[in-house]
């Protein structure tokens, strides 16, 4: 262990807040303040403060386990990495390379995921690669590539919110998701600014805003055309913008005049006068922003979604501008960098088109095998996970947790118990690792040095504070370990920096280009946002906190009107499930909760899973608060107590998704799939409620 305080950064969510660790005289380390990173100057939410607890012996894993007679039992490592390797070799030799799945998670650093992509496609040959982060903003990622030409979560720094004139928050919650987010909202409203809430919850963020919309779950495609249809009605089109930086305007704006005022009211239950207020909110300042999360993007239309937000950016002159433009609040802590470099099913390193002939030979090329070698495109993380057992036979899991975190869940893990094999690397034994025949314990975040990306896309420097404890290796050391058994001897390195310095190499050329960055400098500069080009000047390039502000990233240089219409949700109330249930997080727990529901402080601030309901909807069914109260759906049924509130729409239940057994949010979601980014729709099916006799 280090004598002085380490800079690093917090594990778990997408703004990567800033921190120190600093030794204690019992052998652990603290979490201290770490004023000088402007993401949270110091700042640090319940999870935060406590990241450190998840280090102790207690709660992780410190041996490898495999499975003996039905049951995990401590093993060597060299037992457990034959056992691996072997597994895949059969594998492949029997049912061929594409019978190997991988699967890894948007918390992994920039390096293993490269590294994790890498393996897949050059040690198993296999095109079966995906990981949880297509569960947390891959429409947003679809709708920005379409309009813009390129996905970054925030095209500017989250320094820029406070000065802008007008915020809509659509579908997020960053008061509980990332509460030390919250200052740069409350900083826009102490300057003037306006801060519009688009949730159908009224929720910690929302009791802040200025306006809060209500609409039904799985209408905020209907509400975006709605506001587009009345900014035209209006007069508020910025016509030498559209003119002079758009292409497709004519077929959006025809597409949006049929959502009329009154039409969109009755989809979304939003008045007709609330409709009105946020255009004229939205466009009476110089500037304005719209922020989308995971509330319109985690459905089966969330590409489309985010398209008609980002039309309402275009058509007003509010992207590509200072303080403007369309922005995506990413999840996971690595949920930017982990697809931008390999572990996604379509992907190459610098977020290259794994079906591009040039990328291919550019990444062929550095990792030395030719590029006909790679295997193309291969299933989304639901497909992938939904193949289990039956094309897919055996898989490598890396830092996800399907068994709580999928949807159709209780599907899902009977897909995962069909499998002929399954190996788990974690600091946990999560749900999903108890169900593996071998477990890899593996290091984390403190122990460890390695990059992520936050959702601001600034590269950030995790730097390794303690020593990991004995019995515990890297997943690169996992990664290199396996290539070597499996006839691989070269190109998997155990030393983050030497990865990610292939990486760079790798991303040079690409959208996501790292190729200008150095661990020395996201040391010296706090970060360094991307694309960032090598340099041919001395001093380097800058990076970019910006994006836009001179041309979009398509060939013209011109964004692109995406023309877009409201349909319903794959599924929609009936009479034998009438009423919406939507999901998300409580601020004690974080995604699957397989590391925070060890830490004692959250548990007791968020003990278990809760339905959330409308007084008018527990009267009906006559459950009191506390209740049990059952929520089926037409893939399953779901227990916990009743919460009753007035700040939910009295047709719409909610249930956080951190717990497992039986109050697994997700055994009841639906996993209809967005045509273009894949995604589930996590936020809006049918069910029905019943009381439970106790």
């Amino acid at each position: 262990m280090q004598n002085s305080a380490t800079p690093t950064h917090c594990p778990y969510c997408a703004l990567q807040c800033g921190m120190n660790l600093t030794p204690v005289p019992d052998g652990g380390v603290e979490v201290t303040e770490r004023a000088d990173f402007p993401v949270n100057r110091g700042a640090l939410c319940g999870k935060g403060r406590t990241a450190h607890q998840v280090l102790s012996s207690r709660v992780r894993l410190t041996s490898p386990l495999v499975r003996s007679e039905g049951k995990l039992v401590p093993a060597t490592w060299d037992e457990a990495l034959d056992r691996i390797a072997g597994e895949l070799r059969r594998t492949r030799t029997e049912h061929g390379p594409d019978a190997c799945g991988v699967f890894g998670g948007g918390g992994l650093t920039n390096e293993k995921a490269y590294t994790l992509g890498k393996f897949a496609r050059v040690v198993l040959g296999t095109s079966q690669i995906d990981y949880n982060g297509r569960f947390c903003m891959s429409s947003a990622a679809a709708g920005g590539i379409k309009a813009f030409g390129l996905d970054r979560g925030l095209p500017f720094p989250l320094e820029d919110i406070p000065k802008t004139g007008c915020v809509i928050l659509v579908g997020s919650n960053p008061a509980e998701t990332m509460p030390p987010s919250m200052r740069f909202f409350n900083e826009l409203r102490e300057n003037g600014g306006t801060l519009i809430v688009i949730d159908p919850r009224r929720t910690k963020t929302a009791e802040q805003a200025d306006l809060h919309l209500m609409p039904r779950p799985g209408t905020d495609l209907a509400l975006a055309l709605g506001l587009l249809h009345l900014v035209v009605a209006e007069g508020q089109v910025d016509e030498a913008y559209v003119d002079e930086r758009t292409a497709g305007w004519e077929e959006a704006r025809a597409a949006a005049m049929a959502h009329w005022p009154e039409y969109v009211e009755r989809i979304t239950g939003v008045p007709v006068p609330q409709l009105r207020e946020t255009v004229r909110m939205f466009c009476e300042p110089e500037a304005a922003m719209v922020l989308t999360a995971r509330g319109p993007e985690q459905q089966s239309k969330g590409t489309d979604t985010v398209g008609a937000w980002i039309n309402l950016c275009l058509a007003t002159g509010r992207a590509g501008k200072p303080f403007s433009g369309y922005g995506c609040l990413t999840g996971q802590g690595n949920g930017q960098g982990g697809r931008e470099h390999g572990q996604k099913a379509d992907q190459l390193p610098g977020y290259r088109k794994l079906d591009d002939p040039a990328a291919r030979r550019h990444v062929a090329e550095v990792w030395g095998v030719e590029p006909d070698s790679l295997p193309g495109p291969g299933r989304s993380a639901y497909e992938l996970l939904d193949a289990l057992g039956v094309d897919i036979r055996s898989l490598l899991l890396m830092g996800s947790n399907p068994v709580v975190s999928a949807p159709r869940a209780a599907h899902i893990e009977e897909r995962i118990k069909s499998l002929d094999f399954l190996a788990v690397c974690d600091v946990v034994l999560s749900e999903t690792a108890e169900l593996a025949d071998v477990v890899l314990p593996v290091t984390q975040w403190a122990e460890e040095t390695g990059t992520t990306t936050n959702l601001e896309g600034r590269v950030l420097l995790r730097r390794q504070a303690i020593t990991p404890p004995e019995g515990v290796r890297s997943d690169l050391e996992v990664m290199h370990a396996l290539a070597d058994r499996l006839g691989v001897e070269k190109g998997f390195p155990t030393d983050p920096e030497e990865v990610f310095e292939e990486l760079r190499r790798a991303s040079a050329g690409g959208p996501a280009d790292y190729s200008g960055i150095t661990y020395r400098r996201l040391a010296e500069e706090n970060g360094v946002f991307w694309p960032c080009p090598a340099a041919d000047a001395e001093a380097g390039h800058p990076g970019t906190p910006r994006l836009f502000l001179d041309r979009f990233a398509t060939p013209d240089g011109r964004a692109r009107f995406v023309p877009v219409s409201h349909r319903a949700s794959a599924e929609e109330p009936d009479e034998e499930y009438p009423v919406l249930l939507t999901t998300g997080r409580v601020v004690a727990q974080y995604q699957s909760g397989a590391q925070t529901r060890r830490v004692d402080e959250l548990n007791a601030a968020a003990p278990g899973p809760f339905v959330e309901l409308h007084p008018r909807l527990a009267a009906r069914l006559g459950a009191a608060e506390g209740d049990p109260v059952a929520v089926v759906s037409r893939r399953g049924r779901a227990v916990a107590p009743a919460r009753i509130t007035t700040g939910i729409r009295p047709d719409t239940v909610f249930m956080p998704f951190h717990w497992p057994g039986e109050g697994r949010a997700n055994t009841l979601t639906n996993p209809a799939l967005d045509p273009t980014s894949r995604m589930p729709e996590f936020k809006a099916c049918a069910v029905r409620l019943e009381t439970v006799k106790s």
